[in-house]
């Protein structure tokens, strides 16, 4: 009887580009501030934030995700037809099924690659990484597009003062690759689902749909469980990351952690005692919380604002419902 065959991959793995899209409508603090009893103020102090970007009606998750996928892909130098796998992370597709993968593979012409959605929040993209990792090591593609991809504010109740004035539209792309050298480190993940109801929707399809007469299902959070949660654990799962990659926090040319709230990440800097050498991604300010676009968002955004980071350690985290969480120590494109 003959043997199973096993196949395999290069040893080592990077991200060889990116790509960024952005809701096409500019929000500011002022447009949400009513229906929530608030104000510019208010809302700075409580997030960073000062405007979000989102997108009109015409623009979908899937829109959002071919722009910066098309980005990525052109910036890699590679044919469409070379990816393998194209893996979607996003709690925002518009139909339960099929997948947002599955449509975004085919309008970059990346069939007939596997293609399929990871619902993991605002941990989602780097759970994808640590899979493209993992897939090209063990030789099942050559090549794999991973993408964070949100449409939130179809999500947001105005009324809403727990998250709704966070949230934001958009989508990052990275095609990831094989390399000589590793360039993906070691993924912490996990999850703790005894927290399941801190961040989700209000309520289930079926209720709604049994219901007619009331309100889509939208998004809200425990602010206070949500924030000591990231804050205290977050953090120490951002310091294991470090440790099983070998690297110090003086190593580090760049800090990219989920942009939830400015609060949270500048905590995050200063549990980890990371030096004023080291780049922090802040681009929670002007595009707001995109739950699984944010980490390849805020990167994108470094990297053409500091292009001599290049090449540089990364060190991102995300961190979402669920409770989810995913981190990993990564080479600067």
């Amino acid at each position: 009887m003959s043997e199973l065959r096993q196949s395999h991959g290069p040893t080592g793995t990077r991200i060889v580009s990116l790509g960024a899209a952005r809701g096409d409508l500019v929000v500011s603090n002022d447009d949400l501030a009513g229906p929530i009893d608030s104000s510019d103020e208010w809302i700075r102090q409580r997030t960073g934030i000062i405007e979000r970007r989102r997108s009109s009606a015409a623009q979908g998750a899937i829109d959002l995700a071919e722009r910066a996928s098309t980005e990525a892909i052109k910036k890699a130098g590679i044919k469409p037809t070379e990816i393998g796998a194209v893996i979607v992370a996003t709690i925002s597709n518009s139909v339960q099924t099929p997948s947002l993968a599955a449509l975004l593979a085919d309008r970059v012409g990346a069939t007939p690659a596997a293609a399929y959605d990871i619902s993991a929040a605002c941990a989602g993209y780097t759970y994808g990484i640590a899979q493209a990792d993992a897939l090209i090591r063990a030789g099942v593609a050559q090549y794999v597009l991973v993408v964070g991809a949100e449409k939130l504010s179809d999500f947001a109740k105005p009324t809403d003062r727990s998250i709704s004035f966070l949230l934001g539209d958009g989508a990052g792309a990275a095609v990831v690759g094989p390399s000589d050298s590793v360039g993906i480190g070691p993924t912490v993940w996990g999850s703790d689902g005894s927290k399941w109801d801190a961040v989700g929707m209000d309520r289930t399809i079926k209720e709604a749909f049994e219901d007619p007469e009331g309100e889509f299902p939208t998004l809200r959070q425990d602010g206070q469980a949500v924030f000591r949660w990231a804050v205290w654990e977050m953090a120490k799962v951002a310091q294991q990351a470090l440790e099983v990659s070998g690297i110090s926090p003086e190593e580090l040319t760049a800090f990219v952690p989920h942009q939830a709230n400015m609060r949270i990440i500048d905590e995050f800097a200063k549990q980890l005692g990371l030096p004023d050498s080291v780049l922090i991604a802040r681009d929670i300010q002007t595009t707001g919380n995109t739950s699984a676009a944010s980490i390849p968002l805020a990167m994108h955004r470094l990297l053409e604002e500091h292009p001599e980071a290049s090449g540089g350690y990364a060190l991102q985290i995300g961190f979402g419902a669920g409770l989810v969480f995913g981190a990993q120590v990564v080479r600067l494109p």
